[in-house]
């Protein structure tokens, strides 16, 4: 049976950046992927890249930036006043450092996550791009198995 429509895939592979093949993500088969096929459950164009692969069959292929996570957009780095994360007139320092990720909530509701990239006496600069974006990803693996869903 090979990977299509209305199929689930079991998958087992390595996520490296292109660039230097930095590891970004290992499946092994003791908690391999397993995704219906078709339902946006993945990146459309790493989808494209299995269709139609069988059982036992290997795969390798780059990901461009533009099909993956996109490029970075700069709008989507803004400072935030510092006094915007007070909670009864206190900050919490710890939550405030360089590289943590923190929720936010926008005016219309939807939330984002925005890794912390500066900060300063009264802002909080903050990156609401995906952390792969940009980044042309290479991924390698096996097709273990594919089934009717």
């Amino acid at each position: 049976m090979e990977i299509g429509p209305n199929k689930t895939a079991k998958l087992i592979y390595t996520l490296t950046l292109a660039e230097n093949g930095k590891l970004i993500e290992k499946v092994d088969a003791e908690q391999p992927a397993i995704f219906k096929f078709g339902i946006n459950q993945m990146l459309p164009a790493f989808e494209a890249n299995l269709n139609g692969l069988k059982s036992k069959q290997d795969f390798d292929f780059v990901l461009k930036a533009e099909d993956a996570y996109g490029p970075v957009d700069p709008y989507a780095v803004f400072d935030i006043p510092k006094d915007t994360f007070e909670v009864d007139g206190k900050t919490d320092e710890k939550m405030l450092r360089m590289g943590n990720i923190i929720p936010m909530t926008d005016n219309d509701g939807n939330k984002h996550m925005g890794r912390i990239v500066n900060v300063l006496d009264k802002v909080i600069t903050m990156d609401f791009n995906h952390q792969l974006a940009g980044k042309d990803l290479h991924f390698s693996g096996k097709v273990i198995d594919v089934l009717a869903s």
